[in-house]
């Protein structure tokens, strides 16, 4: 956990993915996120996070469906949301926290 707020404290918007290989949009999701990220470049991070390979982070921001996406900026929430987004309407959403 420590290393987490490691990723999150950073002065650039951080977008955390969680999902898992077995999910079907979960598994859609990794080129629309691979796209964010190119277009993003060193203005944001992009971070995805296996919920199989780490269930107590899972639990502990109560992540209950897939895909789970999370905006951290400076340590702190700013967005989340649940279920598939497109790649303009994410880096639309980054954007407001350049």
């Amino acid at each position: 956990m420590s290393k987490f707020g490691e990723l999150i404290d950073v002065e650039i918007p951080v977008l955390l993915d969680f999902y898992t290989e077995w999910n079907d949009e979960s598994e859609s999701m990794h080129l629309v996120l691979r796209d964010v990220a190119a277009a993003l470049g060193d203005k944001a991070k992009v971070i995805k996070i296996d919920v199989d390979k780490n269930k107590e982070l899972a639990e502990a921001l109560r992540v209950k469906s897939l895909p789970t996406l999370i905006i951290y900026k400076d340590g702190e929430m700013k967005w989340r949301q649940s279920g598939e987004q497109d790649a303009n309407t994410l880096i639309g959403i980054i954007q407001d926290y350049f």
